[in-house]
């Protein structure tokens, strides 16, 4: 039987502070959106530079560090899962999101509070970051 895979990983900078709320049974929960910029240059050496936006979910223990130590602005290393929400607006209308579940958050740059990093799955030592000018493709 094959097995697939599910996994995300970027490192990126808040655009917004954390919001927590809490689901009726009472877990937590908190959302954040992460940028992520590359730069390149083009065959006729003109520079160029793309943003993209993820939106990122935390549950349980993790969602209450994210909303006590991340701030906007902030460089943050972000794993998990991509997750495809759809709901049904008041009028009928569909839509769907897809978001990042975080499993990992590690806090980057500078050190704010005394604290750098939460690695509750694995003790791997923090990423670096790797700033490619040019593509292979």
């Amino acid at each position: 039987m094959s097995r697939g895979l599910n996994k995300v990983m970027i490192i990126g900078h808040l655009g917004r502070d954390p919001e927590m709320r809490y689901t009726p049974s009472g877990r937590p929960v908190t959302t954040f959106a992460v940028a992520t910029s590359r730069s390149w240059s083009s065959m006729d050496g003109e520079r160029h530079q793309e943003t993209e936006w993820f939106n990122v979910v935390a549950w349980g223990n993790l969602a209450e560090i994210c909303k006590q130590y991340l701030t906007k602005g902030q460089q943050v290393y972000i794993e998990g899962r991509l997750q495809t929400r759809k709901w049904e607006d008041k009028e009928g209308n569909k839509h769907s999101s897809v978001e990042i579940v975080a499993s990992e958050m590690m806090m980057l740059g500078e050190r704010r509070d005394g604290s750098n990093h939460h690695q509750p799955d694995s003790a791997e030592s923090e990423p670096a970051s790797t700033d490619e000018d040019e593509f292979p493709f």
